[in-house]
């Protein structure tokens, strides 16, 4: 449970647990649990030093934190919901002042881990990943809830479970989240702006809203914003929204087992036969038959 990279250290946790392997060849993967409480103090300082590597945070809970910058003044607290993931490039550092308490993994990627990763599995070739900001990520969603049993058993050594996790990990954030814009050199959309729109979209995800709203947000107008989302997320903000709508719709009909009708309601669809149209158009299958899969 040794943490080869500090991680707890740098967040006030030296005894946070980690789990360390080499999935592939040389390149380690490495993940740290953290569980930070302020107890009574106003803010944490965590600063993560230079590395040729990707620095992944998934929270479990919500947080409230924000950038620093040496010379700069704070960049203005962000709340970072539950269910969500942060990814930054380390190539600078990176430093953040909490101001929550924190619940979280924390992944230390080295550049490196993601060629290798790309080698061994059809991952794309590419390796440049975007940064992200409070992205809801299913996907991680359960990837994190794979890895809480191993963080929580006493054994030194992991097991060759922990290699297929990290390999999972690596391939999710490269299919997911490549840097398009730089790959195509086409227009940009700021991180903090994608996070604005995503937040909007998120807080009226049940509502019927038009996309210049999500836009304002981002303080874009309509057009610009669609053409910018497209090119640095790889697909339309409508796509996107129905994307989340599904993925919320799942957690509905798994853990609570609704109706399609309610689910439909719950989810913002005029009726339920457009759910099951919406929902079929992402994941090949009607809600009826999905549900029946997964509980097999």
């Amino acid at each position: 449970m040794t943490d080869p990279n500090g991680i707890g250290a740098h967040f006030g946790e030296p005894k946070a647990r980690s789990l360390t392997v080499r999935p592939v060849r040389d390149a380690r993967f490495s993940v740290t649990r953290l569980q930070c409480r302020l107890n009574g103090a106003l803010s944490r300082v965590v600063s993560l030093p230079a590395d040729d590597a990707y620095f992944l945070m998934f929270y479990f809970k919500d947080v409230m934190h924000c950038d620093v910058v040496a010379g700069e003044s704070d960049s203005e607290i962000r709340r970072y919901r539950q269910g969500s993931i942060c990814l930054v490039d380390l190539v600078q550092g990176a430093s953040i002042r909490l101001v929550s308490d924190l619940d979280s993994l924390a992944f230390h990627l080295p550049r490196a881990l993601f060629r290798e990763v790309s080698e061994f599995s059809h991952a794309p070739a590419a390796t440049a990943l975007r940064c992200r900001r409070g992205e809801i990520d299913d996907v991680m969603h359960n990837l994190a809830l794979a890895l809480l049993p191993l963080l929580a058993e006493s054994e030194s050594e992991p097991g060759p479970v922990l290699q297929h996790i990290a390999v999972a990990i690596c391939a999710h954030l490269l299919h997911s989240y490549p840097d398009r814009a730089t790959l195509s050199g086409g227009p940009d959309l700021s991180v903090w702006q994608e996070k604005a729109a995503k937040d909007f979209m998120v807080d009226h995800w049940a509502k019927d809203f038009s996309m210049a709203a999500a836009a304002a947000a981002a303080n874009l107008s309509e057009g610009d914003f669609a053409a910018a989302f497209v090119a640095v997320t790889g697909q339309t903000p409508e796509e996107w929204l129905i994307r989340y709508r599904i993925g919320r719709a799942k957690r509905y009909l798994i853990e609570e087992g609704w109706s399609c009708a309610k689910v439909a309601a719950s989810c913002g669809y005029a009726d339920e036969t457009r759910f099951i149209e919406a929902f079929r158009e992402v994941t090949g299958v009607t809600p009826a038959v999905w549900r029946a899969r997964w509980l097999q």
